[in-house]
């Protein structure tokens, strides 16, 4: 078992230890539930024989007082117990959707590989409500076997036989139920792993909706979705088939069970063995097991799409780092040197690179794959299959990954806005501030300097992307929405907000990749010019082919064919390389 596996296994293990006093509380009140529930019967065979029988009122009177605290008693342990199992439940799924996001999150990478991000969701939400849900399995099942023997001890007192059958039959059905359980496991694992990939496929679509609309492919998108859509329609079937054949089985079952200790307790009260209301109560203990082997059916099924799900969820945390992650800190100030030694990008040669501290260098490329492989390296997505990338002399993969995406922040083009305000998405760590008609008082004013600052650094990184002229022309100002993915926005806004993000936070090392290909050539220029005033000082590289942002990069390179073809100033290399004059004119 690698490390990974026994990792993620940990976390689902914690995640249901950790509620184990709180379902162990609900299991103790769920006991006095159905300890006071099988004692029901008993008190109404108690009942018959010595106030019925007997016809005494006063005794009559005394045991229907006595029944109906009973019921209070079980009223509340039921809702007590029951509450502190959901909340048990929903706490352990709770902690498991923070540890999966922790892990999609992690600075390494990894958990994305080969998933959509509809399918990281639905693990996230229905495979740890799932895996949450065994603690409430567990306690019921605790309640179930209190019941069970609570039943079987009162019957053993009342009649040996009818004790035995419960002690010796419980356990059979219990093997049996476990047995008809299996299939559901298998066939919930292929039900979730369908659901998934279809919530995937989903998400995929709607984020390439105006691509679609724009192809004229909305057809064979919805053709896509069906099939996806009735694999996943054709496994919850086959799943739900499962669930209902294994319940319909276990209550044939459990019927038999009880039909046979009501015939053995008819028989014995025929030759006088039992009393009439010793058999009342026999024949009511025997109904009342059909609730605790009910349930033994439902926790099985419960645990067996626990476990198909658990399966799931430990595939995602026990993933496998895209990149080793280092210890040591990032040096402290980062001048922000980049150099790259030996660092193949797609071509046959290693490149040899030096980005030089708080330096703006721009790099041209003639093949799109080696942008990609280079901004890759430099975010430590992935390490190169040869060579090293060091920041400050220092080997990228010594760092801690954490650390380094502080330090290097690489701003890719096709980022993602998220759902809310311009303003949000700028500044994402900054809380909203309520409004006067959520709470009845003006906005507040900033809190002091350090909001001034922040401020500030905002209105500056805004204007430097032109983002204030997005904000300007929205009805709300930076406070509108631009809905889910920034589909309210056009490209070239979309570009303005997410540069502006890129500068608002001000890392020491920025990479921006294609920032101005929707937007006009006058907004263009001035973005350019925007761009090299705010990190003046600090090292910037952009990957472009745009000639305004070429224009004022202190130095520029040609990547040609995974290589370095050329070195220089846009200008002089307009002038002197017919390669880099295709690949930024043409």
């Amino acid at each position: 078992m690698g490390s990974g596996e026994q990792s993620g296994r940990d976390v689902l293990t914690r995640s249901v230890r950790g509620q184990a006093r709180r379902v162990g509380l609900g299991a103790a009140l769920g006991c006095v539930h159905q300890l006071g529930e099988a004692l029901v019967p008993v008190l109404i065979g108690v009942v018959i024989d010595q106030a019925v029988a007997g016809q005494d009122a006063g005794r009559l009177a005394l045991w229907l007082v006595v029944l109906a605290v009973m019921y209070v008693a079980l009223s509340w342990s039921f809702r007590l117990g029951a509450r502190a199992g959901e909340r048990g439940a929903e706490e352990a799924a709770h902690t498991l959707r923070l540890a999966i996001v922790r892990r999609v999150l992690d600075a390494r990478g990894g958990a994305e590989e080969g998933r959509l991000p509809g399918e990281l969701a639905n693990v996230a939400t229905e495979d740890a409500k799932r895996v949450g849900a065994v603690n409430m399995a567990l306690m019921s099942g605790i309640w179930a076997v209190a019941g069970i023997t609570a039943s079987a001890v009162w019957l053993l007192l009342t009649s040996v036989p009818l004790g035995l059958i419960v002690l010796l039959g419980t356990p059979v059905l219990l093997w049996l139920g476990h047995l008809l359980s299996k299939p559901l496991e298998r066939r919930s694992e292929a039900e979730q792993d369908r659901a998934a990939h279809a919530s995937g496929v989903a998400a995929d679509l709607v984020a390439g909706l105006r691509v679609l609309k724009g192809l004229g492919a909305q057809q064979a998108a919805v053709e896509r979705y069906r099939r996806t859509s009735r694999a996943s329609l054709a496994a919850t079937l086959r799943a739900a088939r499962a669930e209902s054949w294994q319940t319909g089985l276990v209550l044939a079952l459990t019927g038999g069970f009880i039909a046979l200790i009501a015939l053995v307790g008819g028989r014995l009260a025929l030759d006088g063995s039992l009393t009439l209301g010793q058999l009342v109560s026999a024949v009511g203990l025997a109904l009342f097991l059909l609730g605790p082997l009910e349930t033994f059916a439902w926790v099985n099924a419960e645990l067996a799409q626990g476990r198909a799900s658990a399966a799931r969820v430990a595939e995602v945390l026990a993933a496998e780092p895209a990149v080793v992650g280092g210890r040591a800190p990032v040096p402290d100030p980062v001048r922000g040197e980049l150099r790259l030694r030996g660092v193949r990008l797609g071509g046959p040669d290693g490149v040899d690179l030096d980005l030089p501290a708080g330096r703006l260098t721009g790099i041209a490329v003639t093949d799109p794959a080696a942008a990609e492989a280079l901004l890759r390296c430099l975010g430590r997505e992935t390490d190169p299959e040869s060579g090293s990338v060091e920041l400050d002399g220092v080997p990228l993969t010594r760092l801690d990954p954490t650390g380094l995406r502080a330090a290097v922040l690489v701003a890719a083009h096709d980022a993602v806005l998220f759902d809310g305000s311009l303003a949000a998405n700028v500044t994402p760590e900054a809380e909203p501030r309520r409004g006067p008609a959520e709470n009845g008082e003006a906005d507040r004013p900033s809190d002091g300097p350090a909001d001034a600052a922040a401020d500030l650094r905002t209105e500056r990184a805004m204007a430097a992307a032109h983002a204030d002229e997005v904000a300007r022309s929205l009805p709300h100002g930076a406070a509108t929405g631009v809905g889910e993915g920034g589909r309210s926005l056009s490209g070239g806004q979309r570009q303005r907000v997410l540069l502006a993000r890129a500068l608002r936070a001000g890392p020491p090392v920025l990479v921006v990749h294609d920032p101005t290909t929707a937007v006009d050539a006058v907004t263009e220029a001035r973005i350019a010019e925007g761009l090299r005033a705010i990190r003046r000082g600090r090292t910037t590289v952009v990957v472009t082919n745009s000639p305004a942002l070429l224009a004022v990069a202190d130095r520029v390179v040609l990547l040609d064919g995974g290589r370095v073809g050329a070195e220089g100033t846009h200008a002089d290399l307009v002038q002197a390389d017919a390669t880099y004059r295709t690949a930024v004119l043409a």
